[in-house]
């Protein structure tokens, strides 16, 4: 007789719109919050900026990008957030070198150093995006309050809705979210259908995405000429522009401890950061003010003329800014990865645009981007999105999808750009 139990084909159940609907509020709340954290530390280090680098230099009659005024600049920013992670409770939270998109959660005493450092970093210039801090300060807020406000909730739900809002938050839109949480829960032992899990933390992520764009309105497209239908030649140069980009990307992840270990043995962060800083203050004078924070608008600005600057240029941008990634992630300035990884990677694919005219910008830049996203974040459906939604092509995204494929594995298995408090590189 046959065992109709075991020929019965298995069926993931799905959790009843009851248990979901008691979600929407708390994640809503948390979406709001967490976006207008972000926003406002964005726009308090954007004003900060516009007196630092255009009121006191223009008041002083010094240029406002001369080698001088960007050495000063940054060792100025070295010690200040040197102070904030000597003296402020909580030390502005642990050691950045340690830490990824997955933040831990910090208790809250520790939360305002880490937004100060944050805030300073992101004004005084170096090559860090706000999204690992803002994640770790807003996991930390949610689980406090949520914790709070409704003590029966599950802890591990806060933390995944702060974090999903922020990514919503940043990119303005809840898509980048959502593949990174998917991409989460596919490596965690998690029960019911993919989109129950991800029903609370989308909602966060849309709450998020939408109180950004009513108040900030985050634009990522960099209006580069129009790219049509693809061609072999053009799948070619994606394939290897890519690759390329993965490679580079790779150089800094492998030399992360060696450089995070030359910071560490000044011990003090009063010696630490301000150390970092007149090396990110060399590079500045290298590379040029196009080099310094977090990248998003000189991208605009490369992208606005892309046959403005010669190959050479381009290439020496794109190192300049791969190293400052490098120092200003070791020596302990408070910031992610993503948003330098994407100019290090526009200034790529332009130098390939430069080089081989046949390259078209479009495919060069979001083919350069995907590379060195891929080695520095390790996250592929992020490094796909990010990629894609710069070019505003259909056409781009299967390029992108078969470039993806060489790139991966030139990178998985491999240590990544994270390190453990031992300093040893985490695989």
């Amino acid at each position: 007789m046959v065992d109709t139990e075991q020929q019965a084909p298995s069926v993931t159940p799905s959790t009843p719109a009851r248990a979901l609907l008691p979600s929407i509020l708390p994640a809503v709340a948390v979406g709001v919050m967490s976006s207008l954290l972000l926003v406002g530390v964005e726009v308090a280090a954007e004003e900060l900026q516009g007196v630092l680098w255009k009121t006191v230099p223009d008041a002083l009659g010094i240029g406002r990008y001369s080698v001088a005024w960007m050495f000063v600049m940054l060792v100025a920013t070295g010690v200040a957030v040197g102070l904030v992670v000597w003296k402020v409770p909580g030390h502005a939270g642990p050691d950045p070198a340690t830490v990824g998109l997955d933040a831990p959660v910090l208790p809250p005493f520790a939360l305002p150093g880490l937004l100060l450092a944050t805030a300073l970093m992101l004004a005084g210039g170096p090559s860090l995006g706000p999204e690992n801090p803002i994640i770790a300060v807003n996991v930390g807020l949610a689980v406090w309050l949520g914790g709070k406000a409704i003590p029966r909730a599950p802890g591990r739900i806060w933390p995944a809705l702060a974090e999903a809002a922020t990514l919503g938050a940043l990119f303005g839109t809840p898509v980048g979210a959502a593949l990174v949480i998917s991409e989460v829960l596919s490596r965690q032992e998690t029960r019911g259908l993919l989109w129950d899990n991800l029903f609370a933390p989308l909602t966060a992520a849309v709450a998020g995405a939408l109180t950004a764009t009513l108040i900030d309105r985050p634009s990522f497209d960099l209006d580069l000429p129009s790219f049509g239908r693809p061609g072999w030649a053009d799948l070619l140069a994606a394939v290897v522009v890519a690759a390329a980009g993965a490679l580079l990307g790779m150089c800094v992840v492998r030399a992360l401890p060696y450089v995070h270990g030359v910071f560490r043995r000044l011990r003090h962060p009063m010696l630490m950061l301000p150390a970092g800083g007149a090396v990110l203050g060399a590079l500045a004078a290298l590379g040029g003010h196009l080099t310094l924070f977090k990248g998003l608008d000189e991208i605009a600005e490369l992208a606005h003329d892309p046959d403005g600057w010669s190959a050479g240029e381009f290439a020496v941008m794109t190192v300049v800014k791969l190293a400052a990634l490098l120092v200003a992630a070791s020596c302990g300035f408070r910031g992610g990865r993503i948003f330098p990884a994407v100019f290090a990677g526009t200034a790529l694919g332009l130098c390939a645009h430069a080089l081989v005219s046949g390259v078209h910008p479009s495919v060069g830049v979001s083919a350069g981007v995907l590379g060195m996203l891929l080695a520095i974040t390790r996250q592929g459906w992020i490094s796909l999105f990010v990629a894609a939604v710069l070019i505003d092509s259909p056409g781009i995204l299967v390029l992108l999808c078969v470039a993806s494929l060489p790139a991966w594995l030139l990178v998985t298995g491999r240590q990544q750009m994270q390190l453990r408090p031992d300093g040893t590189p985490v695989r």
